[in-house]
């Protein structure tokens, strides 16, 4: 596939609030555009775009939609937030469905750390015969979460610069860390499948554990769409897909998905080797760290974001400009705790970005 760019494609969730601030449910917001949808929680919403050849297209796409959603919501009083968590809120309740009644019989309370998290999916087209390198080359690029922290808040208080982050890999997949940390380099295709059927039953043995019935489990769940590590080979969509960014303003999303396109689009032509503990990408080879180097560089992109000079460094010499990207984590982070009040105001100051956002990359056009 030497000179073909692979497409991408991304999904990305937005919080819902009405002109004070507080969180209310879409309505009508989610036939605003094709690739709208609701999440499993009221208030959150999801912006898909179609695989797309170009960033370019994707740009275009993504806006597009995300400009339709905010004019409904102008009509209908609503905004869109860009923040990883809503900052504080209460109990946040789940729209119905079986295959959440499931989760939440397994994780029991810990789903409720799920419920507060809004993130960004990233799509990648599979090169085949490349999967590994680039599935090995995503799992290496984790530590780029930091590039797009949106928020450091959990029920008002400081719980770390990428919240979500935390509370997904250490607080709610605790009891099935396999489910939800990010998995170790692969040798071959083979080994994925039979990660993929061991986290199943590990799954299922929870499942029953907690008195949900097989049958259920297996007309809700199939071993793809039983796990939730960060970096995954997706047979049902053809693309290797990075779920780890937090949500955040449409331009820093798409301007990550490139980035992270970019090095999978290389990774299927360039020679990918594990060496060392650096790690670097050049326009002939990508090195990628040791994977006990990569957790740790996760580690403090969760804990310290671009505070911390080894991520810094360590993106940069993975091929990534950390001075195109604000992460809004920095800018709202502070000592708390947060009141609702201070909570419903930073949400709509978040919203009122997202929207000048919106309106300044389209009055750009596509150049």
């Amino acid at each position: 596939m030497s000179g073909k760019s692979l497409r991408r494609s991304i999904e990305v969730e937005y919080w819902v609030i009405d002109a004070d601030g507080r969180l209310v449910e879409p309505g009508d917001l989610v036939n605003a555009s094709p690739g709208v949808e609701r999440e499993f929680v009221e208030p959150l919403l999801e912006i898909k775009t179609t695989p797309c050849e170009t960033t370019r297209a994707l740009r275009r796409e993504l806006f597009e939609r995300v400009g339709a959603v905010l004019r409904e919501a102008e009509r209908s009083g609503k905004h869109l937030v860009p923040l990883a968590t809503p900052i504080r809120e209460g109990v946040i309740r789940d729209l119905p469905s079986e295959r959440t009644r499931i989760q939440d019989r397994i994780l029991g309370d810990d789903f409720e750390y799920v419920r507060h998290c809004a993130g960004t999916h990233v799509h990648v087209e599979q090169s085949p015969g490349d999967e590994i390198d680039q599935l090995n080359t995503l799992i290496a690029l984790d530590p780029a979460l930091a590039l797009v922290n949106s928020s450091p808040y959990f029920q008002g208080r400081r719980l770390a610069v990428g919240a979500r982050s935390k509370l997904y890999r250490w607080l709610a997949y605790d009891d099935l860390s396999h489910q939800g940390r990010l998995w170790r380099y692969l040798n071959e295709r083979g080994q994925w499948t039979r990660r993929l059927e061991r986290r199943y039953e590990e799954f299922e043995r929870a499942a029953r554990e907690a008195g949900v019935d097989r049958r259920a489990v297996q007309a809700n769940f199939d071993p793809e769409s039983a796990v939730w590590t960060p970096v995954q080979l997706r047979d049902t969509f053809g693309t290797v897909e990075w779920r780890s960014p937090d949500t955040a303003l449409p331009s820093q999303v798409v301007r990550l998905a490139e980035d992270v396109a970019a090095v999978a689009t290389s990774a299927a032509t360039a020679d990918v080797r594990i060496d060392g503990d650096a790690g670097r990408v050049t326009d002939e080879e990508i090195v990628l760290p040791t994977f006990d180097t990569v957790i740790e560089h996760v580690n403090t992109a969760i804990r310290e974001g671009l505070e911390s000079q080894s991520v810094r460094s360590y993106l940069e010499r993975m091929g990534f400009d950390i001075a195109a990207y604000e992460p809004l984590a920095h800018e709202i982070d502070g000592e708390g705790p947060i009141t609702p009040e201070q909570a419903r105001i930073r949400r709509l100051e978040q919203a009122d970005r997202l929207e000048r956002d919106v309106r300044q990359t389209q009055s750009l056009g596509d150049d």
